[in-house]
């Protein structure tokens, strides 16, 4: 059985790279049992909404 902080490690890590199939399976079966890795998943994906859309806003990145 996966833990919590194995499925919070890879709800981050799925923000920077594609998750394998095992990997999606086990963490959704977790995200399905546990309620607070549930709310972690909406807040992870809230935050990389409001992040997408502040950089929309904000135009291209200076740095690039």
């Amino acid at each position: 059985m996966m833990t919590c902080k194995d499925a919070s490690r890879l709800l981050s890590q799925a923000q920077d790279r594609p998750l394998g199939f095992g990997e999606q399976l086990r963490l959704r079966l977790h995200v399905l049992i546990c309620d607070g890795c549930a709310n972690f998943s909406r807040q992870v994906a809230t935050l990389r909404r409001a992040v997408q859309a502040l950089r929309e806003r904000s135009g291209p990145d200076p740095r690039s």
